[in-house]
């Protein structure tokens, strides 16, 4: 198992993290995979990786289990995703409790999205609302635990403005997170931007910049939507030129986010955190580029 330092404190060492993020597998197959595509990440030597939660805790008991795996078994630091989405705040507090008693010193907080089929999101009626709230009961409850949240380089959805979701992160922020992971974006100069305006208002923490290695075409259009990310002309065009060939759209995405993460580096990201999607060769391609 790594140690026990937390994201946090790593991040204060003023290094570049490397870190990685998977998905609870629906099932055996699936998960088989996963760990496939684990023991390739091991050859970037992560210094963390995340796995999601899904809506309304419907993956809670695979998240917590492969989460042990991934630390026990594989030696990851690991930061499990936590949201408010169907749970009361005595339910909450439970999970972040179980976490803990897992040797978990890190928690990814969300407010997290609607359940699948809607729309709106609905907070338990003895639950939390926002993010900043969940993350004020982690802290509450384990003042030791290095928490992440969300950053939207280019607007959350839901945001009015830009400025009332940069407001938002704030206010996460001021309720103790540590650092903010961004959503996922192809054109670095949004990520710049997002930065600097995150600085204006007075958010110092870390703001780790969070990078798709994409597979095909419909897949980042997918993204993009539901992201509302911006999808660059160049790399929509070079996948419309791969057109059927899975292999051409594979290593158009490869390149992209290999000089993604490269021009981060080389301006003083604190690192760079990828978007898996628990597939084995593209990273094992990415990582052979990132190691050299």
């Amino acid at each position: 198992m790594k140690d026990s330092r937390t994201i946090a404190s790593l991040l204060n060492e003023g290094r570049p993290l490397r870190s990685v993020e998977f998905f609870p597998p629906k099932d055996e197959a699936a998960g088989e995979r996963m760990l496939k595509a684990a023991a390739e990440i091991q050859r970037l030597e992560p210094d963390f990786v995340s796995i999601t939660y899904g809506a309304g805790g419907s993956t809670r008991d695979t998240s917590l289990k492969y989460a042990k795996i991934l630390q026990e078994e594989h030696g990851f630091r690991v930061m499990p995703h936590l949201t408010c989405v169907g749970h009361a705040k005595s339910e909450l507090c439970e999970i972040i409790d179980q976490f803990y008693e897992s040797g978990f010193r890190n928690i990814m907080a969300l407010r997290g999205d609607p359940p699948k089929g809607e729309t709106d999101f609905k907070p338990h009626p003895d639950g939390l609302a926002y993010a900043n709230e969940l993350v004020a009961l982690i802290k509450e409850r384990h003042s030791d635990i290095s928490i992440g949240v969300a950053g939207y380089p280019e607007t959350h959805p839901e945001a009015p403005s830009e400025e009332e979701d940069i407001a938002n992160l704030a206010r996460k922020v001021k309720a103790g997170a540590d650092f903010i992971t961004t959503q996922l974006f192809f054109e670095n100069a949004a990520y710049s931007r997002f930065v600097e305006k995150c600085r204006a208002v007075g958010i110092q923490v870390p703001i780790i910049p969070g990078i798709l290695p994409v597979l095909n075409l419909a897949q980042v259009r997918r993204f993009c939507k539901m992201c509302q990310a911006e999808l660059p002309k160049a790399l929509e065009d070079q996948l419309i030129a791969a057109g059927e060939d899975a292999g051409v759209a594979q290593a158009v995405g490869i390149d992209w986010a290999y000089e993604q993460v490269r021009d981060l580096l080389a301006n003083e990201a604190p690192g760079f955190h990828l978007y898996i999607l628990n597939r084995a060769k593209p990273i094992r391609q990415l990582t052979q580029r990132l190691i050299g």
